[in-house]
């Protein structure tokens, strides 16, 4: 409405219509506090192990309890490089690709309206691009030299969603999500409404919690426990292809909702005791 083309102008003016600081600001920063700020409160949360709000919905229980700090260490490092030297460097490009369209840098906002769909064919182009990816780097030559490094984490946190081998960035991370604002010449307000929640959707899908009223990790956790279910992100390429056939009877399964109350689902619907107990 107003108020949004009213703050949009004025940020536009503010920067003097200056598009390379525009687009640095909406496909750069914005994401990248998105991606932080989020984390920032799950970390607290994995390495001291409070509050308990957050922790007492921790989906494979002992796990990362707390948190190992110089495997963490570890892998904040491998994040921030892969930010700083193959995410930024990958917008220059897509800068002039989005400047051929122009549409990207326009003073007047998208409708709402239309800003759903284009979220709506960002969606379907990621989970294709992101599936066919995916599963390539699970080819085991591929594996042991690229994919590997991501699942070091059995258990994952959040901010291991883009812990992973640079060309794994490239082609799985950072492709799938940066194709559809391209085909389509997005504007950059919705290009950067997109990367955060792309980056926010996969930290969820990693953060190893199955919070209250957010999208259930469940089906993306149970990926980095068995390896070889559950590729993709939505689940429907999976349910085509038949790689999500084991989790589809474990108890994770049912647990794979949206959680409406407060009670932990690993306690409503708890695994099964092992035989030998």
């Amino acid at each position: 409405g107003n108020f949004w083309q009213t703050a949009w102008l004025e940020f536009y003016d503010c920067v003097e219509g200056d598009e390379w600081t525009i687009f640095l600001i909406g496909a750069a920063l914005v994401p990248a506090l998105a991606f932080w700020g989020f984390n920032g409160i799950l970390l607290v949360a994995d390495i001291t192990g409070k509050p308990t709000f957050i922790t007492r919905y921790r989906i494979q229980l002992g796990k990362n309890d707390p948190v190992d700090t110089k495997k963490l260490c570890k892998a904040i490092y491998t994040v921030l490089v892969n930010q700083f030297f193959v995410s930024f460097p990958m917008l220059v490009p897509m800068f002039y690709i989005m400047k051929w369209w122009d549409n990207t840098f326009s003073k007047e906002l998208p409708t709402f309206q239309w800003f759903l769909v284009e979220l709506s064919i960002f969606t379907v182009i990621e989970e294709i691009l992101f599936y066919y990816t995916h599963r390539l780097v699970h080819h085991p030559v591929l594996y042991k030299h690229i994919h590997k490094k991501h699942h070091e984490w059995t258990a994952p946190i959040g901010v291991v969603s883009i812990y992973a081998h640079p060309i794994e960035h490239i082609v799985s991370n950072t492709l799938p999500v940066m194709t559809g604002p391209m085909i389509m010449g997005s504007h950059v307000v919705s290009i950067s409404a997109w990367f955060s929640i792309a980056l926010v959707t996969t930290s969820i899908s990693h953060c190893g919690y199955h919070l209250p009223f957010l999208p259930s990790p469940e089906f993306h956790d149970f990926h980095h426990l068995k390896f070889n279910q559950c590729y993709g992100v939505l689940g429907v390429l999976d349910f085509l292809h038949g790689t999500d056939k084991v989790f589809r009877q474990t108890k994770a399964f049912e647990r794979h909702k949206v959680l409406l109350g407060l009670t932990p689902l690993s306690e409503s619907i708890p695994e099964l005791p092992k035989k030998d107990e």
